[in-house]
């Protein structure tokens, strides 16, 4: 006889299980305005807060450094000190908060700010008594940042030492804290396979977790806690059925790996907890409102299955490929996720998948796949060398490269993109400027008002003997999480913490993937037709056309300039390529010194309105202004007019998904520039 209750209207209740964390990606402008954002989130129903930190925070810059131009507050909150972070986080409280920060190189020390003002937040408290109710996680994965994001800020085993030394810091005195997500989010974005998703995030697990043990800063009845509090943070595309069938793999391969190669045996310890933003590289520029139902069906691939459900689900906003969400994107992504959970009985069922001959299939395929990939990286030396070497880079470029050739081939279909095109005029983007956020233009400024203040108020000595601690520290073996504590205390910069590192661990420049990259595997009668137009043309030219890309500023996401890069290669042009994070001085130098045709600059990150006029006067000065320079990123049509109104020859956004056309495009753009017909 059913014991499971019946309603009124005779339908069986069942009871439902707990719906994962909501979160929202959010942080913008200034901290008072990030503030507000996440206190009015919070009050539409959202159960957790996702903070985005600028490019400057990321890669450990203060606002007034030459570096920083162009680049604070436009993709994230900047937080160059403690101050910036009381303002962030006033009136929320953060010991009963569950916080996701979306940071890796300066991980140690935004967690060290954060718990610092939870602290000042409960004076009543011991700082070990207000530590052991922080609640939340750092991203903190920086092997990832040399094969897609960029924002690393030393090299991989200095990188990964930081890393180690905070995973045991949070174990011994943050229990609840999640002081890593194994990012395999961008190992899709960069162009990963399913197998290659599975297998390098694993990888990464496995160097990072050898790495800890091997400090021996954690005892041996304490690391399964190690284990237990390692999460990863996943991507979901619209193939939904693959992508639940990834996460079911996942959960397979990490209870084997951490059952086999680490010996735990407490279930719970074993379990694989993620959190999931989901695909914000398949939506498109053209149709937006296509967009929806894909961020729909991307959320159905991580909550279908119970066994492999979400932890907590953040999704990305409709309008994301044109330009920074407002709150009423953000909301209407939060609502997605709350018709989901509440409205539909997804939460009342077990895994409606088990059984399924398909989905075991699927599953049994990706394990072993994944398998064999694994066992590549690790006879190489594991993720570490794979990373020195190139293999892994070269090996997402190669992907994403075959990825980009059956979108343009057809092979792939996008709808609105490469087929059915014809459209109706969207009210949603009647007014383009109107549809996205601007940053506040003002943001820059003061950020740099408040560094001055912060400066001027401080103990100057005592934060000099704090970054001194911290750089002798950096030369030993000792846990640099204290150091870091005690400069947060005092007062330092973000800027200044990353110096003092600088200065023991020097600087690094990751491998770009380009060199050995497969690009396209046939030549079509275009790209034919492509070739036959740069090698005519550099024959007039008296030699063979050069092609300088440039990634200026502190974006890292070079997934779109590695393709140019690649296919203009393909397309018979000599290209120079030096990979990320350069200044319009450093790019320009490189335009002159190489006698380039054509710059090509990649920005992702809306810096596009100070940093390309900034190579346009740095051409100028230097007598080359004749030296056509186009431009590629996520820009609005408002800005790319102004662009061209200042010089630039032609303007590319996410909507110009054809490489092969973009090829010819810049053909054409040299021969204008050289006055031939």
């Amino acid at each position: 006889m059913s014991t499971t209750p019946a309603s009124a209207d005779g339908q069986v209740n069942h009871p439902k299980d707990r719906p994962w964390v909501m979160r929202t990606y959010a942080g913008h402008s200034t901290a008072e305005a990030s503030n507000a954002l996440y206190r009015t989130n919070l009050a539409k129903g959202q159960t957790g807060l996702s903070v985005a930190f600028d490019l400057p925070t990321q890669t450990g810059y203060d606002p007034d450094s030459p570096l920083a131009r162009g680049e604070v507050g436009k993709v994230g909150v900047p937080v160059p000190h403690l101050g910036e972070m009381r303002k962030l986080f006033d009136q929320i409280p953060l010991t009963g908060m569950n916080t996701s920060m979306t940071i890796n190189a300066t991980a140690m020390w935004l967690l060290a700010m954060y718990q610092v003002v939870a602290e000042e937040q409960n004076p009543e408290l011991s700082p070990e008594e207000v530590a052991a109710q922080l609640a939340g996680t750092t991203q903190n994965d920086i092997i990832k940042e040399y094969l897609s994001r960029g924002t690393y800020v030393f090299g991989p085993e200095q990188s990964l030492r930081l890393t180690a030394d905070m995973i045991a810091y949070t174990v011994n005195n943050i229990p609840k804290w999640n002081p890593i997500n194994i990012c395999s989010y961008h190992l899709q974005e960069a162009g990963a396979t399913p197998t290659q998703e599975l297998a390098y995030a694993l990888c990464t697990a496995m160097a990072v977790l050898d790495t800890v043990k091997a400090a021996g800063q954690v005892s041996d009845e304490d690391f399964e806690k190690v284990v237990g509090r390692i999460s990863f943070f996943v991507n979901a595309g619209v193939r939904f059925i693959e992508e639940t069938c990834k996460m079911r793999a996942f959960v397979e391969l990490w209870d084997e790996i951490t059952r086999e190669r680490y010996g735990v045996t407490d279930e719970k310890m074993r379990r694989f907890r993620y959190g999931v933003q989901v695909n914000s590289l398949g939506l498109t520029e053209a149709q937006p409102e296509n967009n929806v139902q894909r961020i729909v069906l991307e959320m159905l691939g991580v909550t279908l299955s119970k066994s492999a459900r979400a932890r907590a689900v953040q999704l990305p906003a409709w309008n994301e490929a044109l330009g920074l969400p407002r709150p009423w994107d953000q909301q209407w992504s939060l609502r997605l996720q709350q018709v989901l959970a509440f409205e539909s009985d997804l939460l009342e069922y077990d895994d409606i998948f088990d059984g399924s001959h398909v989905i075991e299939a699927k599953v049994a395929e990706l394990v072993a796949g994944a398998k064999a990939e694994i066992d590549r990286v690790q006879a190489m030396g594991g993720a570490i060398a794979a990373v020195d070497s190139g293999y892994m880079k070269q090996e997402l470029v190669s992907s994403h490269a075959a990825r980009r050739a059956r979108i343009e081939g057809g092979e792939e279909v996008i709808v609105g993109v490469n087929r059915f095109e014809t459209t109706e005029q969207s009210p949603l983007t009647a007014d383009l400027d109107g549809a996205i956020m601007v940053a506040d233009p003002e943001a820059e400024k003061a950020a740099l008002a408040s560094v001055e203040a912060w400066k001027a108020q401080r103990d100057q000595a005592e934060v000099d003997a704090a970054l001194a601690r911290l750089a002798d520290d950096a030369k030993t073996g000792a846990n640099l999480m204290t150091a870091t504590l005690a400069a947060a205390r005092a007062g330092a910069t973000t800027g200044e913490w990353a110096a003092a590192l600088r200065g023991v661990f020097g600087e690094f420049r990751a491998p770009t993937g380009v060199g050995g990259a497969v690009g396209v595997a046939e030549a079509g009668a275009e790209l034919t037709a492509v070739r036959e137009r740069v090698k005519a043309t550099g024959e007039e030219l008296g030699g063979r056309l050069r092609l300088l890309v440039g990634k200026p500023g502190l974006d890292g996401h070079s997934n779109g300039a590695e393709q140019v890069a690649v296919r203009a290669r393909d397309a018979g042009f000599e290209v120079i390529y030096q990979g990320i994070r350069l200044t319009p001085e450093q790019i320009v130098a490189a335009a002159v010194a190489e006698d380039v045709h054509c710059v090509g600059l990649s920005i992702l990150s809306g810096s596009h309105m100070e940093l390309v006029p900034a190579v346009l006067d740095g051409l100028r000065a230097q007598g080359v202004a004749d030296i056509p320079v186009i431009v590629g990123g996520i820009i609005p049509e408002s800005d790319a007019k102004r662009l061209v109104e200042l010089g630039v020859a032609a303007v590319y956004t996410p909507k110009d998904f054809g490489l092969t056309e973009i090829m010819g495009g810049i053909v054409d753009v040299i021969r204008t520039a050289n006055d031939l017909a």
